[in-house]
């Protein structure tokens, strides 16, 4: 699926690491219409990537005194934590932008099953048999 390097949102947002303590760690965020991409805070580190079409859900969204905690799911059923401050709505804008890459995609299948099955639905041409 094509899209753009249009960029819907950019800004801090923390995710929960996997070690053992789960502390904090400041992201930069920038979101697209196809992926959410998580750059740490560090220079010259790579970005992790979270494609649309490896995300199932953003789940559990609970607002807490200056932080809105949220939980993205993975198709895997990975969950991934991440917390904002309650002002940047940064849930709203990703489960947005899921919901429009998951439209897009279901409207380019339907699209494409259509024009598969179309030639096998159109019926061949017949030829006049004189009596």
């Amino acid at each position: 699926m094509k899209t753009t390097g249009e960029v819907l949102r950019e800004g801090e947002l923390e995710k929960r690491s996997d070690s053992l303590f789960q502390l904090w760690k400041k992201k930069r965020g920038v979101l697209t219409p196809d992926r959410l991409s998580l750059f740490p805070a560090g220079p010259g580190a790579r970005p992790k990537e979270l494609r649309f079409h490896s995300i199932l859900k953003v789940d559990c969204v609970e607002r807490t005194g200056k932080y809105v905690y949220f939980t993205i799911v993975t198709t895997d059923r990975k969950e991934i934590d991440f917390r904002c401050a309650g002002e940047s709505c940064w849930n709203a804008a990703i489960t947005l932008a899921l919901i429009d890459f998951q439209n897009r995609r279901a409207l380019q299948d339907f699209r494409s099953r259509q024009e598969r099955a179309a030639p096998a639905a159109t019926p061949e041409p017949q030829t006049a048999c004189a009596p």
